[in-house]
C-alpha cells in the first residue's frame, strides 16, 4: 500500500502533518511559528487560461488550495497535492477546468465564478522543522466585450431631422470605450467625432452624412466592431444648374449658332434622383433631364428653364437661362477700291450686311498688319501706292462670330491685287473619347488636344456644373504634356459626378470647346430575393433561413435585417430595420440566425448585395414554428386501436354466428309451446316462475298475454286430435269425465 507522503518524511514530521491536516482541511491558519504570508492579485480572462502559484516553494510537502467567492467568508477546498499526487475537489468545476501543476494551481476555460480569493498553504520541511507558508491571491476575472449591436432609429431621414444611433454589447467588463467609423467613397474611412460613447446624435443630419457607419466596443480585454448600417439621407433637389452643348457663352447668357445641335442638360443634386421638365418662354416642350435641338433656329432664341422635381419630398426647384441664336450674314463681303488723287492712294471699302450679330471687319496689309480699326464697315485709305512685285496684294479679313467660313475675292486695280479674306479660326480641340463611363469608386482621365500651333491659346477645363477647375482642387488633377490637357478624376460617384465636362480654349481670334460627357454608373441591381423557409427551432431562440434568387444579375453578397413584427403604439416610435446578418457568401443560400428572444415576434426581410448596390428586399416574413413531432407516435397509436376493434368485431360476430341456436332473439318474441298433458302445463307453469324469479321487476304488455292465451286454448284441440303418421307414438288415450279441461296460460319473455 503506498502512503505518499510516509515514505519521504520523518515520523515526528508525519506527527504534524497529522496534527494540522484537519485544520488544513478546513481552509483555516495554522497557529505556527515563522509562517510567511504573501498577497497578490491576478488578473484573468474568460475563457482563458490562468495559473496560480503558489510563492516561491520549493518542493513542497503538501499544498492546499481554497477558495472563498466574493461576498463570503466560508472558504471551499479546491485542491491538494503531496508532490507526487494531487486530486481536485469535483465542486471545483463551477471554476473551470482545475488542474494542479507543481504546487500551482491551473485554472482552464476560465469562469467568472471564479473571480474571488485564492489561499495556498504549502508545508515544506527547512532545517528539521515543518514550515508553513500562506499565499493570498485576489482573482480578477475580465470578460471580453461581445459583438456590438448597431441601431439606428431612421436609416432614411430628410435632410435636416435628427438622426439617433445606439451602439451596445451584451457582455464585457467595464469600463467600455465606443468609438465611431463612417465610410464614403470620396473620404474612405472617417472617424465620427459627434459620437458620445455608445450614443450617436445627430441632430440635422445632412447629405455629408451619408455613408455606411460602424461602431467599435473596446475595453482592457479586447475590441469588436460592429455590423455596418447606411445612412441614406433624403434631400433636394438643389438649384438646378444647365449646361449647353456646344459651350459658349455671351453677356447675356448662351449663344449657339443657327442649324447647330444643341443639347442643353439639367442637374439638380437629390435623393432620390430628380424628375425635370423643360420649358421654354414659360410653355413646356419637354420632360426630361437632357433637352435636344437637332437643328436650331433663329426663332427659338428665348429663354429656357429646367424646373427639378423630388417626387419623395414633393419639392422643386427650377433655374432660367437665355438662350440666342447667332447666324451668318448670307452671301459674301462686298468690296470696293477707288484710286483718288491721280492713283496715289486707294480707297477700299468693305461691308458684310446681315448676321446677328453683325460682321467685325478690318484691313491687313501683306505684313498682317492692322490698317485702321475693327468696324462693321471698314474703310482705308492706302496713300503712296507703289507697284507690288511679288503680287500678294493687300488682304482684307473679317471675322463674324463663329462662322468657320473663308472666302475669296479677287478685284484687280493694275498690278495691285486687293484681296478679301473672311476668317474665323478660333482654336481647334479634339477630345481622346467623347463618351466614358465606368462604376462609381474609380479613376478616370479625360484627355484634350489643342490641334495645330496656336500661340498664346489658353486652354480651361470646366467640370459637370460649369466650374473652372482649379490647379489645387482636391477631387480633380490637372496635366499637360506637350498639345494634350488631361483631367483626372478621383473617386468617382454615381450622382456627383456624373454629366459634360468641357475643355475649352482662347485665344486672340475666338473661343472653343470639346465636350466628353462621363456617364458614372451605378453597379447592376442584383437578382430579386424570396424567403423559400423561415422556421423557429425548438427553443424559439434560433431561425433556419433559406432564400432563393429569381432572375439574372451578378451579386457579392446577402444581407440579413429584422424587426419587431408587433406594430409598435402611436406614441412609440415604428422599430427599424436592424441588420441580423451580413457579408454572406454569394453561393448561400441558407443561414441558422441565434440571439433571438423568445418573447418577441421577429420580422424578417433578405437582401442582395452588388459591391455598392443594394437590390429589392424580399417579402417581409415571420418565422413558422417547428413541425409537431409526436404526429407519428399518435397516429401509429390510432392505427393500432382500429386493428384491435377490427378483430374484436370479427371475434364477437363469429361468435354470435356459431351460436345462433341458443340465442333468444332467433326464437322470436312469440316464441310458445304446445302442451299436451297437464303435466307438461305444470312443468311450464315452473319455468314460469324460475323466470319471474329471476326477472322480479319485468313486466309482460298486453299483447303478449294475448297471444299466451290464444296459444294456451289452441294447445287442448291439438292435444286431442291423434297425430297420424308419427311413427314410435301410441294413441292418446279417450278422454273421461275425470278428466276436466285445463286451462293454462304461458307466458315466455325473450330477453336479449
Amino acid at each position: 500500500m503506498d502512503y505518499g507522503l510516509g515514505r519521504t518524511l520523518q515520523f515526528r514530521s508525519l506527527l504534524k502533518i497529522f496534527y494540522i491536516l484537519p485544520a488544513v482541511a478546513y481552509g483555516q491558519l495554522l497557529p505556527l511559528e515563522d509562517a510567511k504570508y504573501e498577497e497578490h492579485v491576478v488578473r484573468g480572462v474568460q475563457d482563458r487560461s490562468v495559473l496560480l502559484t503558489c510563492g516561491d516553494v520549493i518542493l513542497p510537502m503538501i499544498v492546499f488550495w481554497s477558495f472563498t467567492k466574493l461576498g463570503s467568508r466560508t472558504p471551499k477546498a479546491v485542491a491538494i497535492s503531496n508532490g507526487h499526487e494531487s486530486k481536485v475537489e469535483k465542486a471545483s468545476a463551477v471554476l473551470g477546468d482545475v488542474s494542479m501543476r507543481n504546487s500551482s494551481l491551473e485554472i482552464r476555460s476560465l469562469r467568472t465564478a471564479a473571480e474571488g480569493h485564492f489561499m495556498c498553504q504549502a508545508m515544506y520541511e527547512a532545517e528539521g522543522e515543518i514550515q508553513v507558508t500562506y499565499f493570498y491571491i485576489e482573482l480578477i476575472v475580465l470578460v471580453p466585450v461581445s459583438k456590438p449591436l448597431l441601431q439606428m432609429n431612421d436609416s432614411t431621414p430628410v435632410e435636416g431631422m435628427p438622426v439617433a444611433m445606439t451602439c451596445a454589447v451584451k457582455e464585457g467588463t467595464l469600463p467600455v470605450e465606443y468609438s465611431w467609423q463612417r465610410h464614403t467613397n470620396r473620404d474612405g474611412l472617417v472617424t465620427v467625432a459627434e459620437a458620445t460613447g455608445g450614443l450617436l446624435n445627430l441632430t440635422s443630419a445632412n447629405r455629408t452624412q451619408m455613408g455606411w457607419y460602424t461602431c467599435t466596443a473596446q475595453n482592457e480585454v479586447n475590441s469588436q466592431t460592429s455590423d455596418r448600417m447606411y445612412l441614406d439621407v433624403i434631400f433636394g433637389p438643389d438649384e438646378p444648374v444647365i449646361s449647353v452643348e456646344p459651350f459658349a457663352i455671351n453677356q447675356h447668357g448662351f449663344s449657339a449658332n443657327e442649324q447647330e445641335e444643341v443639347i442643353m442638360t439639367c442637374l439638380a443634386p437629390s435623393n432620390p434622383p430628380s424628375h425635370y421638365l423643360w420649358f421654354y418662354n414659360s410653355s413646356q416642350v419637354y420632360a426630361g433631364q437632357k433637352y435636344v435641338i437637332a437643328r436650331i433656329s433663329r426663332t427659338q432664341t428665348g429663354t429656357y428653364t429646367c424646373l427639378a422635381q423630388n417626387t419623395h419630398l414633393n419639392t422643386r426647384t427650377q433655374t432660367t437661362i437665355i438662350l440666342t441664336v447667332y447666324w451668318v450674314p448670307g452671301g459674301s463681303p462686298t468690296c470696293s477700291a477707288v484710286a483718288s488723287k491721280r492713283n496715289k492712294f486707294l480707297m477700299l471699302t468693305c461691308d458684310w450686311a446681315g448676321g446677328q450679330p453683325r460682321a467685325t471687319l478690318w484691313w491687313r496689309d501683306r505684313k498682317e498688319d492692322v490698317l485702321g480699326g475693327a468696324e462693321t464697315v471698314a474703310e482705308h485709305l492706302c496713300h503712296e501706292i507703289q507697284r507690288d512685285p511679288g503680287g500678294q496684294g493687300v488682304h482684307l479679313r473679317g471675322s463674324p462670330p463663329s462662322s468657320g467660313k473663308s472666302g475669296r475675292v479677287p478685284r484687280p486695280v493694275g498690278s495691285l491685287i486687293p484681296t478679301l479674306h473672311f476668317l474665323a479660326e478660333p482654336p481647334k480641340l479634339l477630345v481622346e473619347r467623347s463618351k466614358v463611363s465606368l462604376f462609381e469608386g474609380n479613376e478616370v482621365q479625360l484627355a484634350c488636344l489643342l490641334q495645330g500651333t496656336y500661340l498664346g491659346s489658353e486652354v480651361v477645363w470646366y467640370n459637370n456644373k460649369n466650374q473652372v477647375v482649379r490647379p489645387n482642387a482636391r477631387k480633380y488633377r490637372l496635366q499637360q504634356e506637350n498639345a494634350w490637357f488631361n483631367l483626372t478624376l478621383r473617386d468617382t460617384e454615381w450622382m456627383r459626378d456624373s454629366g459634360t465636362y468641357r475643355c475649352a480654349a482662347v485665344n486672340a481670334v475666338g473661343n472653343s470647346s470639346a465636350s466628353v460627357n462621363l456617364q458614372v454608373k451605378k453597379y447592376p441591381a442584383p437578382p430579386n430575393v424570396t424567403i423559400s423557409k423561415l422556421m423557429y427551432t425548438r427553443h424559439r431562440t434560433e431561425v433556419e433561413l433559406a432564400w432563393e434568387t429569381h432572375g439574372a444579375g451578378n451579386l457579392t453578397g446577402f444581407v440579413v435585417q429584422r424587426r419587431e413584427a408587433k406594430k409598435a403604439s402611436k406614441r412609440q416610435p415604428v422599430s427599424t430595420w436592424e441588420t441580423a446578418a451580413s457579408d454572406i457568401a454569394p453561393d448561400t443560400r441558407d443561414q441558422k440566425l441565434g440571439g433571438l428572444d423568445p418573447a418577441v415576434v421577429y420580422a424578417f426581410r433578405i437582401l442582395a448585395v452588388n459591391y455598392r448596390t443594394i437590390g429589392y428586399p424580399s417579402e417581409v416574413k415571420t418565422p413558422a414554428d417547428p413541425p409537431f413531432k409526436a404526429y407519428p407516435a399518435v397516429i401509429g397509436a390510432l392505427v393500432a386501436g382500429m386493428i384491435v376493434a377490427t378483430v374484436t368485431s370479427l371475434l364477437v360476430f363469429q361468435y354470435i354466428i356459431r351460436n345462433r341456436e341458443n340465442n333468444p332473439r332467433e326464437a322470436g318474441a312469440e316464441a310458445h309451446e304446445h302442451i299436451s298433458s297437464p303435466e307438461d302445463a305444470e312443468t311450464t307453469a315452473g319455468m314460469e316462475g324460475e323466470a319471474s324469479e329471476q326477472h322480479p321487476g319485468e313486466v309482460t304488455g298486453p299483447p303478449e298475454e294475448t297471444l299466451a292465451e290464444a296459444d294456451a286454448q289452441e294447445a287442448p284441440e291439438e292435444s286431442a286430435e291423434p297425430q297420424e303418421g308419427a311413427p314410435g307414438l301410441d294413441a292418446a288415450p279417450e278422454p273421461t269425465a275425470d278428466d276436466e279441461p285445463v286451462n293454462v296460460t304461458i307466458t315466455v319473455t325473450a330477453t336479449p
